[in-house]
């Protein structure tokens, strides 16, 4: 099959098509003919040397891909070959054929196709288990989503909007801001203007965020203490500008605030697999009935990955890119 092979890991490292072997699934396992496979950072910091694979999984890029099933291993009982599916994966989807686990797999939602069904697993289980289950997001309550263009950021304005929270988001330039509003924030901040917690601050009438998503980390963990609500909860999923700062945590004390970082592709394909569970249970639904909507930026055909990561890293991108395949 052809898969993206890694030249010269590191900060000039280069994406190329090669052969390799198809890989063969084991016991609850899929195969899967690919169609399409999402994007995401952790791809661009694994290419770099900075993220490596799970123990045992593929070092092929790729963690979410959508396609149909063309063999199932031992006590596979959830799907059958013909299935059309969408799997959460510790490696291997930038190649012509995946193995994913049962419990990580999920049926394609009616009406989304296979390109847009690239883009939700990583998203989904990313908003579902850090929002709702680490931060207890409740409806009503007010959240904070940084990075609101993103992959994860436009996935999570629907969903926290699906479910009755007050969302407000950052973001850079207009075309990003208005672009969050349309999806469901009741306020976006253009964070490259205006101070974020000031903004959140106004616009809460000084109550602050019940719960705040972030990715930046840096300055940002200090400056999330001060815009967080009284018993506010914080959870960090990234550290784009840096995992090193210097922290007052006297308003953690004060307003009695929870700070909690998580990652997700390292968990245990049973921990995954209860994830996998809620977002089928509490998402798909609102996926199929239209309510929720993928965001597709660009798709790029698999021997164009560099030219995806290319785009990844300019950031000007809204919602997710996928390679095609």
């Amino acid at each position: 099959m052809h898969a993206i092979a890694i030249e010269n890991p590191g900060s000039d490292y280069r994406l190329v098509l090669r052969e390799a072997e198809i890989p063969q699934p084991g016991a609850r396992q899929v195969l899967i003919k690919v169609a399409a496979a999402g994007l995401n950072r952790a791809d661009l910091l694994q290419a770099r040397g900075k993220y490596p694979p799970p123990a045992g999984a593929s070092a092929i890029l790729g963690m979410e891909v959508a396609g149909v099933i063309t063999a199932v291993g031992e006590d596979c009982t959830l799907f059958k070959v013909g299935d059309a599916v969408c799997a959460l994966l510790p490696g291997g989807g930038y190649a012509e054929y995946a193995v994913a686990d049962v419990r990580c797999t999920l049926p394609v939602p009616a009406g989304v196709t296979l390109v847009q069904a690239a883009s939700l697993p990583e998203a989904y289980f990313t908003v579902w288990t850090n929002l709702f289950d680490t931060g207890r997001l409740q409806s009503g309550e007010i959240v904070l989503i940084h990075g609101g263009s993103s992959g994860i950021g436009t996935a999570a304005i629907q969903l926290c909007a699906a479910f009755g929270c007050t969302v407000l988001t950052t973001a850079s330039g207009p075309e990003k801001v208005a672009r969050c509003l349309q999806l469901g924030a009741a306020h976006a901040i253009d964070y490259s203007k205006d101070d974020f917690v000031e903004a959140v601050q106004r616009f809460t009438n000084g109550h602050g965020a019940d719960v705040i998503l972030d990715m930046v980390g840096a300055d940002y963990i200090s400056r999330n203490f001060e815009a967080a609500a009284i018993k506010g909860r914080i959870v960090n999923i990234a550290f784009q500008k840096g995992a090193v700062a210097e922290v007052d945590f006297a308003p953690m004390l004060q307003k009695r605030l929870t700070l909690a970082a998580t990652t997700l592709r390292g968990r245990s394909i049973a921990e995954k697999g209860l994830i996998r569970d809620a977002v089928q249970e509490q998402v798909w639904p609102h996926l199929a009935a239209g309510g929720i909507q993928p965001v597709i930026d660009a798709t790029f055909p698999l021997a164009e990955a560099g030219a995806a990561h290319a785009r990844m890293r300019e950031g000007s991108h809204i919602g997710k890119i996928v390679l095609t395949v």
